[in-house]
């Protein structure tokens, strides 16, 4: 078995081996999966699947969420909204998650529209990208629009929201389940009502539904000192395990997860916390298993970006953000790429991420992968792999936070659960 862990240091150096170095507890309770009594059929994917009337302990065969990897060949996909976006409030989570350049950006706009001339053509964008995929055979379904510039207030914060743009943030599937992540951010607290619909149905169809212990987000969930002005900071901070995230409670994205089977890769991260990652590991064991790896990242946030496994034995790795375990990918026969570096042009605006999103792209199967019809160089190297491009133009979607695997969910691929690494 595969083992990794995560380098760690700094004022929460304790904080991070205690939860790290808990030992794997195997915690079994009782699932009684209890039948839906309704006069209603519920429709997941294509067909109209009825609720039982009898207590069942097995997921019907037709369950239409099933997904163990990143690359098996895709039959239905959750793809996000960019309508009604708005800029998140400019808070300390925020802050640490963003580039200094944007700070005024988010100082005059939080809590108001996205630019909406730029929002107009993400919408675009994505609608194309959405036919694009029901052409090539895949289901796709959609969040539902809310108005996210309403003003919300918990016992611990205010806030606005933000959007439904990027369902990788918050869903994340494992086998026959779908896991709503606690995230970390506050404008981002209501999020999961956009996907209710559509994972009731797949509920009410036979998928597991967990949502994971959800966040106060109380200040002592987050570092309100976090010293950051620059990226010398920064890569100071990471190299430290010093986040603006701390060990109050359990918060991580969904999106700093990335699956191989039965292994599940994952990152210490501005938005994910030990705590969090230890939740998941004893929540998915003894099926699954959760390691912890660790890149040379002076904002890490979401690691499909940085690490995006493409395939069985096959992951691109950041040549800028280097993995420290890859060796251990190495020694195990897996094939390491380095993605060229990225043609998106410096005067564009990515308010929430990098130019890498270049890399994160979207698996259709072995063989085919959705990759931006701007970024020309990376296209060669798939098509060197003998993977075939399908391209499509996101660049106002990606100024959103995300690309192609950011905007998806993937619900259902046409596999089995592996292990490749044993």
């Amino acid at each position: 078995m595969l083992r990794v862990r995560c380098l760690r240091g700094g004022s929460r150096g304790a904080e991070a081996a205690h939860y790290i170095g808990w030992r794997l507890g195997r915690v079994f309770t009782g699932w009684v999966q209890r039948s839906l009594q309704s006069t209603q059929a519920a429709t997941a994917s294509q067909n109209t699947c009825a609720a039982d009337d009898k207590a069942t302990s097995t997921v019907p065969k037709d369950c239409p969420v099933c997904s163990y990897n990143e690359w098996d060949p895709l039959e239905e996909v959750i793809v996000g909204r960019a309508e009604n976006a708005c800029v998140p409030p400019f808070s300390v989570e925020v802050k640490a998650n963003t580039y200094e350049k944007y700070w005024g950006f988010y100082q005059k706009f939080g809590g108001q529209s996205f630019p909406k001339d730029h929002v107009k053509k993400a919408i675009a964008e994505i609608e194309e990208m959405c036919n694009i995929l029901k052409r090539e055979g895949v289901i796709v379904k959609r969040p539902d629009p809310i108005d996210w510039s309403v003003k919300y207030k918990t016992p611990d914060f205010e806030s606005t929201g933000m959007y439904a743009a990027m369902p990788r943030d918050i869903l994340l599937v494992v086998g026959n389940e779908i896991i709503e992540a606690p995230m970390a951010w506050r404008a981002r607290f209501f999020e999961y009502r956009a996907y209710r619909r559509i994972i009731k149905d797949y509920f009410n169809c036979g998928a597991k539904w967990t949502t994971a212990p959800k966040p106060t987000m109380a200040d002592e969930l987050y570092d309100q000192d976090y010293p950051i002005r620059s990226v010398e900071d920064r890569h100071k901070l990471a190299a430290q395990g010093k986040f603006v995230t701390t060990e109050f409670e359990p918060c991580f994205d969904a999106a700093d997860f990335i699956r191989a089977g039965r292994d599940i890769f994952v990152q210490r991260s501005q938005v994910t916390n030990y705590m969090g990652i230890e939740w998941m590991r004893r929540h998915l064991a003894p099926d699954y298993r959760v390691h912890i790896i660790s890149f040379k990242d002076p904002n890490p946030m979401h690691i499909d970006a940085t690490f995006n496994i493409i395939g069985p034995g096959l992951v691109l790795s950041n040549p800028d953000r280097p993995c420290h375990q890859i060796e251990l990918f190495k020694k195990a026969g897996w094939t390491v790429i380095r993605p060229p570096v990225p043609l998106i042009p410096d005067d564009h605006p990515l308010w929430m991420s990098s130019k890498w999103l270049s890399m994160n792209v979207l698996m259709l199967d072995e063989k085919r992968v959705m990759v931006d019809a701007n970024e020309t160089s990376i296209q060669k190297m798939f098509e060197n792999l003998g993977i075939s491009t399908i391209k499509v133009n996101i660049r106002h979607a990606n100024s959103l936070g995300g690309g192609f695997h950011c905007w998806t969910c993937d619900i259902r691929r046409r596999g089995t659960l592996q292990s490749y690494f044993d």
